[in-house]
């Protein structure tokens, strides 16, 4: 009995953790808890937005996912307040196929994907039967296929729409090279035994990898940006607007614009490129 009982205690006591966040979500008006991935955004959370919401009274708690499913699933069913992960893209998809009402709040910078390898210096190095792995989800499998045309290293049906291209509509590839979609988040894990892999930044940070360190760094679309989103009925909620105020706050930029933070390396979005003082003449 005495063992039951200790059993009984621990999932307790494990079920009242894990509940904690989505406590504070559902019943907290002054808690925000933000959802985000393995890499750079639970930093940016922390680093550059957290600390200006504290001084507008609210406590914010940093949940992290594992996986690019999670967080939105727990921002649907009101365990987080906002995540940080996913660009618009996906956001839109995922949303659309899950019959999901979450909404963009706005666009921060950005880690790019990137060309990594530990096996090759330079792109002309590939060679007929190289296997280059990159991501299985619908949305950043097609940004893959879309970065490896930019790249030459292939070219899509012209008939398929780019954005939800597959490996099956690849035209042309010339080095013969394998492709194998893998789940994002291990994707860093295959740098030892394949000839290359295309991470997404967020996946490559939490790895230890180095933005600089990729034979080459796609250059992001606006919708390829990754965004804070909410439930789509929050948007006129008074934190809602708070973290948007945030986020486009010179305290934010301050933070960001740092070069002693990863997040200088980031590309910006367009609306805070537009917010950039032009250079004295």
């Amino acid at each position: 009995m005495t063992f039951t009982r200790s059993i009984r205690a621990v999932l307790t006591v494990a079920l009242l953790a894990s509940g904690t966040s989505q406590a504070l979500a559902q019943s907290d008006p002054h808690t925000i808890v933000f959802g985000v991935a393995p890499g750079p955004y639970g930093d940016m959370v922390n680093q550059a937005i957290k600390p200006e919401l504290t001084k507008k009274g609210y406590k914010v708690v940093v949940r992290e996912f594992s996986d690019y499913v999670q967080p939105n699933l727990a921002l649907s069913n009101g365990s987080i307040d906002a995540n940080l992960f996913q660009h618009s893209l996906y956001l839109e998809k995922f949303s659309a196929d899950k019959g999901l009402k979450l909404t963009r709040l706005i666009t921060v910078p950005t880690a790019s994907m990137g060309f990594y390898s530990r096996k090759i210096t330079s792109l002309d190095q590939l060679k007929k039967g190289d296997v280059i792995t990159l991501s299985n989800d619908p949305t950043n499998l097609a940004r893959g296929l879309r970065f490896l045309q930019s790249l030459g290293l292939i070219t899509i049906k012209p008939n398929i729409d780019p954005t939800k291209a597959s490996e099956k509509d690849i035209q042309d590839n010339p080095r013969e090279l394998v492709f194998k979609p893998l789940e994002a988040a291990q994707l860093p894990r295959t740098l030892d035994s394949v000839t290359a892999s295309l991470v997404n930044g967020n996946f490559a940070i939490a790895a230890g990898l180095k933005l600089s360190s990729a034979l080459q760094l796609e250059t992001l679309d606006e919708n390829l940006k990754n965004v804070i989103a909410v439930r789509t009925d929050d948007l006129d909620k008074p934190f809602v607007n708070e973290i948007k105020a945030v986020v486009e706050s010179p305290a934010y930029a301050a933070v960001i614009n740092d070069p002693a933070t990863m997040f200088s390396q980031f590309q910006r979005p367009d609306w805070m490129k537009a917010q950039t003082p032009a250079p004295a003449q």
